[in-house]
């Protein structure tokens, strides 16, 4: 479901709100269900082959490859990464993916077919051309990347001619540009220089190459983020027209990641100051002409995930919202996570853990969940709020039969204790238009494993 602000409904929610916690809680952003720190290390490598194994040959693919390094650490960014003074553990790590790519493809029953490959980090673009080009050849060698759409996370202050030139030569077919904020005190405060010439040029260069599909990342809640320097980002962004941007908001993890720790928090905006910042935005951007999907993300209406929203059938994972509809994903690298129709498998989180295991001929998976009927039926009903802000229950009984109905009682509890946000019907929860903010918090209601010593970031 799309939303454009200008159609919704203003009411103030500002008791809700506050009635709730919008404002004073945590909770997870539901990339996935269970989330990852219900991972554990009951589901390793022998999971994973034999989950492989069980695929079918004509099973759709999506393939996550993670390249975790990066020539500068942004302050904010709360990634598995690391930072390098010099190429020799990159091109290592190449090495060891390519050795990855054919041990993982050895467990698969015929030749996989991927619909979906994405490259994301971390920095992809830290790779040489000669590097891009070779894990394109052994991901060739080892797929059937016929039909698949390929896109690359990009950092503009991080990639020339020829790295360009060799995506584009492997089929690149969307690229994804981090900005974050375009003000300098911001970026200062975040310890991430990028100018907008700099990001406009490299956009322009794409399209040269015939790149139409350009996805922008901006971040709300930054340190000495003010509506003003926004708003600027803001008409700096629109001016190049994104195809999409995702507006997600800085998650504040300290203890998460160390390196967040530089992060003056006298700067950083209240949680009112949060959702006033996230406000403007989206107003802001809906007004330019792209519909709203989700809680963060927007495209203009011909884009493919608006048609897939208007349709119902965008779905949620890993790197947010998207149209992939695959029954499985693989993640390649260090700390990449594969999605399985059992259940979840992550790979070793350190590159030196990850390299001794594939190294060995061993796949690296050390941690993970299989997943229970309550899991699934749970996790649906967590992605349709995400996606489309109501949950179906003659379609989940659709898929689940009559287990499904274990989740009655809990939109009836949800009803009350959101009175105001939400509408229940006999076969439906839906959140209205102005409680949207709300979405994660709900989410929570519908989660089997809260209350743990589980830390998330800021509702908000």
């Amino acid at each position: 479901m799309s939303t454009r602000l200008d159609n919704v409904p203003r009411m103030d929610m500002t008791h809700i709100f506050d009635k709730v916690g919008l404002f004073s809680r945590s909770a997870p952003r539901y990339t996935s269900y269970p989330t990852a720190p219900q991972f554990h290390e009951g589901v390793g490598p022998s999971q994973l082959s034999d989950w492989l194994g069980r695929l079918s040959p004509d099973t759709g693919l999506s393939i996550y490859l993670h390249v975790p390094f990066c020539e500068r650490l942004c302050w904010f960014c709360a990634c598995r990464t690391q930072g390098v003074r010099t190429h020799a553990p990159v091109a290592a790590y190449v090495d060891t993916l390519i050795q990855e790519i054919a041990l993982v493809a050895s467990r698969l029953p015929g030749r996989g077919r991927v619909h979906r490959l994405h490259w994301g980090g971390g920095t992809p673009t830290i790779l040489d051309g000669e590097e891009i080009t070779r894990l394109a050849h052994a991901l060739r060698d080892a797929f059937d990347l016929s039909q698949a759409e390929f896109s690359v996370e990009i950092d503009p202050t991080c990639i020339d001619p020829a790295r360009m030139d060799a995506l584009v030569a492997a089929g690149l077919s969307r690229a994804s540009l981090g900005i974050q904020d375009f003000a300098t005190e911001v970026q200062s405060a975040i310890g991430r220089e990028q100018s907008f010439e700099v990001t406009r040029d490299v956009i322009a260069a794409l399209r040269g190459h015939g790149i139409a599909s350009i996805n922008a990342d901006l971040v709300y809640g930054l340190p000495a983020q003010t509506p003003g320097r926004l708003h600027a980002t803001l008409d700096r962004l629109l001016s190049i027209d994104p195809s999409r941007i995702a507006l997600f908001g800085y998650a504040h993890v300290p203890w998460m990641s160390r390196r967040q720790r530089m992060i003056r928090e006298d700067l950083l905006p209240s949680p009112h100051g949060r959702h006033d910042l996230f406000a403007l935005a989206a107003d802001r951007i809906t007004g330019a002409g792209f519909d709203m999907l989700g809680i963060d993300h927007f495209a203009r209406p011909d884009d493919s995930l608006a048609v897939a929203a208007r349709e119902g059938r965008m779905r949620r994972n890993f790197q947010g919202y998207t149209d992939d509809d695959c029954p499985a994903l693989i993640g390649l690298g260090a700390s990449s996570i594969s999605r399985l129709p059992q259940g979840f498998v992550q790979n070793q989180a350190t590159t030196a853990a990850w390299t001794a295991a594939v190294r060995e001929g061993r796949l690296s998976a050390h941690r993970g969940f299989a997943f229970g009927l309550d899991d699934r039926l749970r996790g649906r009903a967590i992605e349709m709020l995400m996606c489309d802000f109501r949950i179906d229950l003659p379609e989940l009984q659709a898929t689940f039969g009559d287990f499904a109905a274990h989740l009655r009682p809990v939109c009836q509890h949800v009803a009350q204790k959101f009175e105001g946000a939400v509408d229940l019907a006999p076969d439906s929860l839906t959140i209205r238009p102005e409680a949207h903010a709300l979405t994660r918090l709900i989410a929570m209601e519908f989660d089997a494993y809260t209350g743990g010593a589980a830390r998330h970031s800021q509702a908000v």
